[in-house]
C-alpha cells in the first residue's frame, strides 16, 4: 500500500485527487493539508510514504516545504504537482529533494504512473518538464570571479538591478517579466548566495564588481 499526503490550498483539487486515488487498491490518502506548515505536521504525525505537493500556497510554499521535509523526514519522497513547468520552478524544487514533478496538465494515468515510479524508489519527470531540466543542464553558467559561487545571467541581472535600487516592480517593468518571477529570483539568490537581507546583496554586487 502506497501511503498518500495530499498538499494543496484548494480543497476541491484535494476532493478530486482524493477521488482519483481511490479507484486504485495499492493507493491510500492517509491525510491533507493546505500549506507547507500543515504538510510538516502531517509528515510527522502520518509518515507518509509520498507527499504530493503544490507550489504555490498561502504560508509556507511548496519549496520551503519540500526543503524542510527533506531535511527533517528524508524517507518521505516528495513528488511536486503543480501548474508551473519552467526551469524558475523546476530546478529548485528538485534541488530542494522533491523525486518527481507532474504539471497538473497532465492526464491522471501520468500522475498514477508517477506515483507507482517514486513508491519504488525512482524519480519521475514528466516530458515536459524533462525537457526542461535538459535545456537547463546545457546552458552555460558562468562563475563569480571567486570561483565559488555561480549565478545564471538573469540572476545578475537582477542583481544588478537590486544593487542599483530597483523595486521588484521597476526590476519585472525592466525585464519583462512578472514581480512575482522577480521576487522568486530575488529569493534564490539569498539561498544561493546565503545572505539574509538587500543591504547585503548590494555589498555583495559591489564586491564582486556588478555594478559600477
Amino acid at each position: 500500500m502506497i501511503r498518500i499526503l495530499l498538499v494543496d490550498d484548494h480543497a476541491i483539487l484535494r476532493e478530486g485527487l482524493r477521488a482519483l486515488l481511490s479507484y486504485y487498491p495499492d493507493i491510500e490518502v492517509v491525510g491533507e493539508a493546505a500549506d507547507g506548515n500543515q504538510a510538516l505536521e502531517c509528515v510527522a504525525d502520518l509518515s507518509p510514504d509520498i507527499v504530493l505537493m503544490d507550489l504555490a500556497m498561502p504560508g509556507m510554499n511548496g519549496l520551503e516545504a519540500t526543503q524542510q521535509i527533506h531535511r527533517r523526514y528524508p524517507e518521505a519522497r516528495i513528488l511536486i504537482l503543480t501548474q508551473y513547468e519552467d526551469q524558475l520552478y523546476v530546478m529548485p524544487l528538485l534541488r530542494a529533494g522533491a523525486c518527481g514533478y507532474v504539471p497538473k496538465r497532465a492526464l491522471g494515468t501520468d500522475l498514477i504512473n508517477a506515483l507507482h515510479a517514486v513508491a519504488q524508489g525512482e524519480s519521475y519527470l514528466y516530458p515536459s518538464v524533462a525537457t526542461t531540466v535538459l535545456t537547463h543542464l546545457r546552458q552555460s553558467e558562468v562563475p563569480f570571479t571567486d570561483g565559488e559561487k555561480v549565478l545564471t545571467s538573469r540572476e545578475k541581472e537582477i542583481l544588478r538591478l537590486v544593487a542599483h535600487g530597483s523595486t521588484s516592480r521597476q526590476i519585472a517593468g525592466e525585464l519583462e517579466i512578472s514581480v512575482k518571477t522577480v521576487d522568486w529570483h530575488r529569493s534564490n539568490l539569498m539561498k544561493k548566495l546565503e545572505l539574509c537581507s538587500v543591504a547585503e546583496l548590494v555589498r555583495y554586487a559591489l564586491q564582486h564588481n556588478l555594478v559600477d
